[in-house]
């Protein structure tokens, strides 16, 4: 009998092996204070009397990119959707008053193909290097079988600290102006509507953006979600920052009632500014306003709550951010958006 080797089975132990070789420096780029150690152990260590905390509170999050995967895969853009995925867990992390401290990612394929992971795992040091977040490890797991030749998915895992005194949302209430930071488009979410909708219209993701001259609607969909961690904790160690949600899916309806209190609700004042490929998304699939705003965040990648409107824009601006003003925080439960009817006009 031929002996046989993992190989055959289907699992190379030297991509693998080559995949960590050239993912070391990515992750070394990302070092901050606090890490101990670097990539290869059984666990990632760290400080966080090193990092400079006192009596700190750790917050953790996982999230995915969900289908936008499938775009990544069919288009052969793999660069920024590890952006995405660092993303939506940091993003999580700074609306309840963290500083992300460490990252670790999951990356699961049927035949692991080491250029296209590189490419994924660089976007994921990208995006650790943007919210100055660690990446200290993650697994590689290659499985035949469980995965269509080229598909690959992905998880991520983010840990956070805060002194414990420094957590939000806290003291919100009726009076308090909602702010809205931009997204850069559709982020990671509702990409199973984005996707019946692209195939409805009869449209290819190499063809031209029917809402954007010069650019494919692939190029488009693929702008990696934004990455709120800088300026936000600017705001909050300036004591200008109440609370804060991060619209991802259920949208402005489903995700800002989870910085208030359950006596308030929210007031949001349309139509606001958004980028054109939403008001396309809604003319082209003939969607309802109420359910393009429960599925998507609709040109509103985040919402901060503060007392003093004035102060914390300008600070925003000196951040780098174009915040503006979306509403109020109500003594009436709920969420309630006018000007909806003109929103995707």
């Amino acid at each position: 009998m031929t002996s046989v080797t993992y190989r055959d089975a289907g699992v190379d132990i030297e991509a693998g092996d080559a995949l960590v070789e050239a993912i070391k420096p990515l992750a070394k780029a990302t070092v901050r204070a606090g890490v101990m150690g670097g990539l290869g152990g059984f666990g990632a260590l760290f400080d966080l009397k090193a990092a400079g905390f006192t009596d700190p509170v750790l917050v953790s999050t996982t999230d995915g990119v969900g289908t936008k995967l499938k775009i990544a895969i069919e288009t052969g853009i793999h660069d920024h959707v590890g952006i995405d995925l660092v993303a939506m867990c940091v993003n999580d992390l700074v609306v309840q008053g963290a500083a992300p401290m460490f990252f670790l990612d999951y990356y699961a394929t049927g035949a692991l193909e080491v250029t296209a992971a590189q490419r994924v795992i660089a976007g994921i040091a990208e995006g650790c290097r943007i919210s100055d977040c660690a990446l200290v490890g993650g697994e590689t797991a290659e499985m035949p079988g469980m995965y269509a030749k080229g598909d690959y998915d992905l998880a991520g895992f983010a840990v956070g600290a805060a002194e414990r005194g420094k957590l939000l949302p806290a003291n919100v209430g009726p009076g308090d102006a909602i702010i809205g930071l931009p997204s850069s488009g559709v982020h990671s979410n509702g990409f199973s509507l984005v996707r019946k909708i692209v195939a409805l219209a009869g449209l290819d993701w190499h063809q031209a953006a029917p809402f954007a001259p010069g650019k494919t609607l692939a190029e488009i969909l693929m702008t990696p979600t934004r990455i709120y961690v800088r300026s936000m904790l600017a705001l909050h160690q300036a004591g200008l920052l109440k609370g804060a949600a991060h619209i991802t899916g259920g949208g402005l309806p489903g995700n800002l009632p989870r910085a208030l209190p359950e006596s308030c609700g929210a007031l949001l004042n349309g139509p606001w500014e958004m980028p054109a490929i939403f008001p396309w998304l809604a003319r082209a699939g003939n969607v309802a306003p109420e359910e393009m705003l429960r599925v998507f965040n609709c040109g509103v990648g985040m919402t901060l709550i503060v007392s003093d409107a004035e102060a914390a824009m300008k600070l925003l601006r000196q951040q780098g951010e174009t915040p503006f003003r979306l509403g109020q925080v109500t003594d009436r439960p709920g969420i309630e958006i006018s000007g909806t009817e003109r929103l995707f006009a």
